[in-house]
């Protein structure tokens, strides 16, 4: 097993496959595992409840940018069969 892959686990995407919503997907579990850190060292007293917030609401804002960027929930409604028909 390769170390990244055990320090930083991936899960497998069952959503709707794009590329947008792969990218998220990555993007997502990524934000996770740093909070899952951010959590861990708080909790162990390496870090102050301020910091952790601060640290917590950066990647909260990059996630949110992300999410943007890639279009995620824009148009919750459109079916992408009408695509191909257009």
């Amino acid at each position: 097993m390769n170390k990244d892959d055990f320090f930083y686990p991936r899960g497998r995407y069952y959503g709707h496959v794009k590329p947008e919503n792969l990218v998220f997907n990555a993007n997502l579990q990524e934000f996770a595992q740093r909070i899952s850190y951010i959590c861990n060292l708080e909790t162990g007293g390496k870090l102050s409840p301020e910091e952790a917030y601060e640290q917590i609401k950066v990647l909260w804002k990059q996630l949110k940018k992300t999410k943007k960027q890639l279009g995620i929930g824009e148009s919750p409604f459109k079916n992408d069969d009408e695509d191909s028909n257009s």
